[in-house]
């Protein structure tokens, strides 16, 4: 019996991110083992802290660290909420540790400059917007984002609903006019990208596939 050669680390703070991304996986790189570690006190406890306090920041570097320590060639996060954390853990460790939409950032800016965000949890708005900022500045860019809230689709995500979900991500982002790119903030929301490109006809980028290629880049390119 043939063994996968590569183990990837799936770390999600919702079992919302678990089915997008570990599709993505399937889809994308059947090479690779997938392990999924599950933390739901993070996306709680990040919420009513409202900011990454020293006790996430910590948590956070543990959970790399155990996935390190099984043997992992790369660690993904898939809560967009831990950014600041996610960075630190990739600089301690010795393997790639990324933050959930860096990739689909840099993907964004293939399609334009003005790019709009839709999210589901508020939390994370700040610090994504502070990341693309960033890798804007980094490249020289003038791009900008506009985020917009989906009201009531994570709730409805949280339900079992997901068709509601889909279809309010919908609506919101048919009120989008002149963007280049519009963005699926959370892993949650993958479903509904879809769904929002046939009603906007507007190029839509979602997290998981994005993060999914962009790590099977740095974990065979560092290995040649």
């Amino acid at each position: 019996m043939t063994h996968p050669t590569t183990r990837l680390a799936l770390i999600h703070a919702t079992r919302l991110a678990i089915d997008p991304v570990e599709a993505a996986a399937q889809a994308l790189w059947t090479e690779a083992e997938t392990i999924s570690l599950l933390d739901e006190s993070l996306e709680l406890d990040r919420e009513r802290a409202g900011r990454m306090t020293p006790m996430l920041h910590a948590r956070i570097l543990g959970l790399a660290d155990h996935a390190r320590d099984f043997g992992a060639d790369g660690i993904l996060f898939t809560c967009s909420a831990f950014g600041t954390a996610v960075e630190a853990a990739d600089a301690a460790l010795g393997v790639p540790v990324m933050k959930p939409n860096e990739a689909m950032f840099a993907d964004a800016l293939a399609h334009g400059d003005r790019i709009a965000m839709l999210y589901t949890f508020p939390p994370a708005r700040t610090g994504m917007e502070a990341e693309f900022d960033a890798l804007v500045a980094a490249r020289g860019r003038s791009a900008r984002i506009e985020s917009h809230l989906c009201d009531g689709a994570l709730d409805a995500k949280r339900a079992g609903d997901t068709a509601r979900h889909d279809r309010l991500i919908a609506e919101r982002g048919a009120m989008l006019q002149g963007y280049d790119a519009i963005l699926l903030a959370q892993f949650s929301m993958a479903s509904a990208a879809d769904v929002l490109r046939a009603r906007t006809g507007t190029p839509v980028e979602t997290s998981p596939r994005s993060a999914i290629r962009e790590m099977r880049k740095r974990v065979e390119g560092g290995r040649c």
